[in-house]
């Protein structure tokens, strides 16, 4: 019996990321704008953003990403009373099916914020290059990055645009012309298959809820039917540490907003997240960060403030190049 194999299409093709940002600003942060000759999306992890995209204007929240087509102007401004964190992607795709996302902005679901968690995770560790530096023109890759790192960062983005073409079927005429055709039915992610990403997910939502108070090993376990050793794993096998230290970590995230916000001091910023004390809480902040508190107020005030920002974006960007 002869086999033979068949050719599969693939409806988003990328080889090729410019670059992989995630941006931690000042609730008065300002983008003059830029246009280049490649996409880029822009997704708001928290806060809230005003965006101009050529003539048209966007309100953007939590959860909501933006597409730019190539050339297309754009612009940011803050608002709102929350220090915005952003995740910033640029990258070529020349697939015809690129058509569905020219001036669309979406509401992300949990299983496409996945994704995007997912984009920016593998990208720290393909990357030398650090992701919360504007200037970075292009990514660097890591020679010791974790094996298949790069692959997944191009497997999860083009996940990430079927997905969003899936949920959005009021949106498929705008691939006229592409050749693609979807059956009407309710998309499955391949996460949504995974029982562990669903539990994951709980014990996450019920730490953001009791962030300000102090959890621990056994009242996790106690509130969700877990032995210990299940709930370390559940936790190690995504973040590579347990879920008291992924706890801290959410309080340090928290107190970065806070700091950025300016609306506590640091003392009052340990004790509304249960640190205990100042100190305690400023040894777990240099652990995370690399930095004191007071240096991080400080490097984020200056990086916002600085004049030469927008200059070295527009540098980076305003010229036309070839990625033929």
């Amino acid at each position: 019996m002869a086999y033979k194999s068949t050719h599969l299409k693939r409806e988003f093709i990328i080889n090729e990321i410019i670059t992989i940002h995630y941006f931690e600003y000042m609730k008065d942060f300002f983008f003059s704008g830029e246009s280049h000759d490649f996409w880029e999306l822009m997704y708001v992890d928290k806060g809230e953003l005003r965006v101009t995209a050529d003539a048209s204007v966007h309100l953007l929240g939590t959860g909501d990403v933006i597409f730019h087509r190539p050339n297309e102007f754009h612009a940011l401004h803050s608002i709102g009373d929350k220090a915005p964190n952003l995740v910033n992607i640029s990258f070529i795709c020349h697939s015809p099916a690129m058509k569905f996302f020219e001036q669309k902005v979406f509401h992300l679901s949990a299983d496409e914020q996945y994704l995007i968690s997912a984009i920016v995770r593998e990208a720290g560790a393909a990357f030398d290059s650090p992701l919360n530096i504007p200037q970075v023109e292009q990514v660097s890759v890591n020679p010791k990055g974790r094996f298949g790192a790069q692959h997944l960062v191009l497997l999860y983005l083009e996940a990430f645009l079927i997905t969003l073409c899936r949920h959005h079927l009021e949106d498929v005429t705008a691939l006229a012309g592409t050749e693609q055709t979807f059956e009407n039915t309710d998309p499955i992610s391949p996460f949504q298959a995974e029982s562990t990403h669903l539990a994951l997910q709980n014990i996450l939502d019920y730490m953001e809820l009791h962030l300000c108070e102090r959890l621990t090993i056994a009242s996790l376990c106690n509130t969700f039917s877990l032995s210990p050793s299940s709930l370390y794993n559940l936790f190690h096998r995504e973040f590579h540490h347990g879920a008291i230290d992924h706890f801290l970590e959410m309080k340090i995230d928290a107190a970065k907003q806070l700091i950025r916000d300016g609306t506590m001091n640091f003392t009052e910023i340990a004790h509304y997240l249960s640190f205990g004390s100042l100190q305690y809480f400023s040894k777990r902040f240099k652990q995370s960060t690399g930095m004191a508190p007071m240096e991080y107020a400080t490097s984020v005030k200056n990086y916002s403030n600085s004049q030469s920002l927008s200059s070295n974006l527009a540098k980076r960007h305003g010229a036309r190049r070839s990625y033929d």
